[in-house]
Parts: C-alpha cells; structure tokens; sequence
C-alpha cells in the first residue's frame, strides 16, 4: 500500500522517535463552529521542530509546536483550547464562534514517559498502529485522557465511526477519545477513455490512490495518462491483484462486455464503497441482463450506480468526471444513500 507522504503523520512520528530526534503527535480532538480541520486531523512535531500535517491551516500550529517541545521535556500530555479570544485562533478564522481542543502526546520521550498520569504514547503501540496502516487494516487509537492509557481497537469497537470516517470522543465514556485510521482510498478505473484523463486528476487531488486498468496498451499509455498508475492486464485479474475494500471505488468506463463484466463481477464479489458504469438506460438493461445470466440477484446488481454519476447535465468528459466524484464523494461520507442497500 501507498501512503501519500503527507498522510504519513504516524510513521513520520514513528521514525523521528527511532532517529533519537523525539518525537509528538498533536490531534484535533474537539471542535466548534468555524475550525477549519475536522476531528481526527494529526499534526507530528520532532524535537528539531520538524512538522507533518496540520490541526488547524494556519498560526495555531505555532502555539502547538511551543507545547510539543514543552511536552518533550517534560514527558506529559496536554489537551489545549484555542478560541475566538486567541490570536493565532483568529489569524486562520476562527472568528465566526469557532474553537477547537487539541490534544499533545510525546512519544515515548521524556522524563515523563512510561512513568503514570500523562505519559505519552509507547513506540510499540505506534508500532501496531503504522503496520495495521501498511497492512489496510481499518483501526482506531483509543485514548483514555483520564488516566491516558491507550489501546489499539478494531471496526467492532465502533462500526459507526468507521463507516462515517469521524473521530471523537466516546458517547458512554466522555474521556475515551477513539482516533479512527480507516485505509487511505483508493480507485481502480477501467478503461482508458477520454473521461479517464480529468477523472484521475480529480480523483488524486481529491486523495484517491488511483488506478488505471486496460489491457489496451494504445490506450493506456504513458503519453495519454503521464505519471499515471497503469495496468495492462484484464479487468478481473488486475482488480485480483488490485485488492477490493471498503474503501475503495470502482469506475468501469469501456462499454465493452469483455472489460466492464468481469470488472462488475469482481466489485459486485466486493465490500467496494462504490460501483459505478458509464452507459445510458438501455445499455444498462442489456448490462442488467447479463448480471442477472450470471447469476447475479437484483439486490446485488442494484448496488452499480448507472448511469454513472450525479444528473448535473454534464456534457464534456470533464463535466462528466466532476458528476462520477461527486456521486462517489456522497456514497463515501453519505453511507445511507449506496444503492442497494450497500
């Protein structure tokens, strides 16, 4: 798996403690109003005031990295608050009633660590966490700011919070703060057609790890698709090999039965969070119809979005590409509206 360089909070922070630099890890834990970073964001700090990542976009990482240091020397945990009456909070537009609480934890460096209340993170449990991330493993931190005692837990401890992507404090027990580090997400598009090339560009902007599945090397050429993932092989060996999860999307584009149906056959044989087919009406009837030949029940076939795409009334291939991101973007963080039940 690839992990985008600045997604790589943990592994960073992981690697400036082995490097003896020292390390923190700071994580929006609470918001109100305007903040601009949702809960969950991490920003790393190393005792050479190195940083990855970010927990607000602006001046309130300055004031946080004062505290990473100050945590570092002391080897304790704190949770701070910046509101409309901070400076730094106003400076990157907090000023419309927001606030946000973050909390900073050394990892396993100062006087402080390992020794009671407040102690910061252990490198082993880091560890764990950046090789369940490796291995897209979908885990979540769980921090007991209490007594700050953590635990690595899986998608049972919180189905909600996973499937939603949201982090955040514990309903039933206030001082538990549950980290979610769902897989980072993916997208394997197949065929290599003109609304491929806007639709890899926003699909990567937008934080998708993304593939381009065709056999059709004419096609699928480094001149057409420069700096692109490109796969020659056939739709349902590449996607064998691609990996299918809840975090990744499907996006069949050929009209071709050979290339789109084996593909479908392997997404629909998935727990993908979205399959999508170019084609009108009529070609998804015929589509319909060799699903349900194969052996495919209409729940299941239900859950391919075709046509593909939100109704914006798109007409160019970028036009096009923008209505299949935006359907994906709301079948992601609007699990309710997946066809099919999925």
């Amino acid at each position: 798996m690839t992990i985008a360089e600045h997604d790589r909070i943990p592994e960073t922070a992981l690697d400036w403690a082995r490097a003896g630099k020292g390390a923190a890890l700071a994580t929006v834990v609470e918001t109100w109003g305007s903040a601009p970073r949702p809960v969950g964001s991490q920003l790393a700090i190393s005792g050479d005031s190195e940083i990855i990542g970010s927990v607000s976009g602006g001046c309130v990482e300055g004031a946080v990295v004062v505290e990473a240091l100050e945590a570092l020397e002391d080897g304790r945990c704190r949770i701070l608050e910046f509101g409309v009456s901070d400076d730094e909070a106003f400076a990157v537009g907090l000023a419309c009633g927001g606030r946000i609480r973050v909390m900073v934890e050394p990892v396993g460096q100062g006087q402080g660590a390992g020794q009671g209340p407040g102690q910061g993170i252990e490198p082993g449990l880091l560890d764990e966490l950046v090789a369940a991330r490796a291995g897209r493993r979908a885990v979540a931190v769980v921090t007991d700011t209490a007594g700050w005692s953590r635990e690595i837990a899986g998608y049972e401890a919180a189905p909600a919070r996973f499937d939603a992507d949201r982090s955040g404090f514990d309903e039933a027990a206030p001082a538990r703060f549950i980290a979610i580090h769902n897989p980072p997400l993916r997208l394997a598009v197949v065929g290599a057609v003109h609304i491929a090339q806007p639709l890899l560009v926003m699909a990567e902007a937008a934080g998708y790890d993304v593939t381009l599945i065709d056999p059709r090397e004419a096609f699928a050429s480094e001149g057409r698709f420069p700096g692109g993932h490109l796969v020659h092989d056939w739709p349902d060996a590449a996607l064998a090999a691609h990996g299918l999860d809840a975090r990744t999307a499907v996006v069949t584009l050929t009209h071709d039965p050979k290339l789109d149906d084996p593909a479908l056959d392997a997404a629909l044989n998935s727990p993908v969070f979205y399959i999508g087919a170019l084609g009108s009406t009529r070609t998804h009837a015929k589509r319909v119809a060799r699903l349900t030949e194969a052996g495919f029940g209409a729940a299941r076939i239900a859950r391919i979005d075709a046509p593909i795409g939100l109704d914006l009334g798109s007409r160019s291939p970028a036009e096009i590409a923008v209505a299949i991101l935006a359907q994906m973007t709301e079948r992601l963080r609007r699990p309710e509206t997946r066809p099919g039940g999925a």
